[in-house]
């Protein structure tokens, strides 16, 4: 019996010769799983916490990095303090990154804001769970090192301002960069964002931190700042990281938009070229 196919509404019709209308539904589609059942579903506060908590470690290292290595003679020495940032970013991205996204910085946040990459009005929330954060360790470290022993564990321009300004306008767009690359690019290896993240930020550390302390995160400068009560050239750490961050994030976008497709793209990819080599 020959058929003519067509649509209506929901479902499909198809008109016989004889003119009689079969109505074909189509086969029921299985239930929706709800996000917690595939383990997606993580409350806002959960976010805050891993925010805090992250913030909170990562200040923590690094600051008792820079505090260790002035109360024992050198020890640390600085390459050793890079290492620090470096690993403490790295091991926390891994840890929580599923969980809040990692930001641990509110010039990230913020930057993620502009691009709709993250909800403008959760910025606002997060930025005071990561100066809290960072307020804390500071404050932890403040009281086990205190006395003869305080060191400030914030950061300073060791030049002039300008130079500051421009130094850490210029790490935290080249961090940025890398964090859009590794964290927003589905074309990027994902597996590899904390490895990405720490080595820019040791790199970063290791030959900015002698100028500016490589803050590139207001939260890492502000917090050491309201524990000592030190906020010599506070505005460049709290502007020049944020402007860095965004125009990292900005730039990062338009490089993202190709007319080559896909396929052509993860052709030419060095990484695909050594595993077809290795195999």
């Amino acid at each position: 019996m020959a058929e003519i196919s067509g649509t209506n509404g929901n479902h499909d019709v198809v008109l016989n010769v004889n003119g009689e209308i079969n109505n074909h539904l189509p086969p029921p589609s299985a239930p929706k799983r709800k996000d917690s059942d595939i383990g997606l579903s993580v409350s806002f506060i959960q976010k805050l916490m891993a925010e805090l908590l992250g913030t909170y470690f990562l200040i923590f290292a690094g600051c008792a990095s820079v505090v260790v290595n002035v109360n024992n003679e050198k020890v640390v020495s600085h390459p050793g303090i890079s290492i620090v940032w470096g690993l403490a970013v790295m091991v926390l991205v891994y840890s929580v990154g599923h969980i809040s996204g990692a930001h641990f910085n509110p010039a990230v946040t913020i930057a993620f804001a502009t691009c709709r990459r993250f909800p403008a009005r959760r910025v606002p929330a997060y930025i005071s769970a990561q100066v809290i954060g960072s307020t804390l360790a500071a404050g932890t470290l403040r009281l086990l090192f205190s006395g003869p022993h305080d060191v400030f564990a914030g950061t300073s321009p060791q030049g002039s301002d300008l130079q500051a300004f421009v130094v850490e306008f210029i790490i935290t767009f080249y961090l940025m960069f890398i964090i859009s690359g590794v964290a927003t690019d589905n074309r990027a290896i994902g597996e590899l964002a904390g490895l990405a993240v720490g080595a820019t930020v040791l790199l970063n550390v290791m030959f900015a931190g002698p100028i500016t302390g490589a803050s590139m995160n207001p939260a890492r400068s502000l917090g050491p700042a309201v524990v000592s009560n030190h906020y010599k050239g506070i505005w460049i750490y709290l502007t020049a990281p944020t402007l860095g961050a965004v125009s990292g994030a900005w730039v990062y976008n338009m490089v993202r938009y190709t007319d080559k497709p896909l396929r052509e793209i993860t052709k030419s990819a060095s990484f695909l070229k050594s595993s077809r080599s290795s195999g």
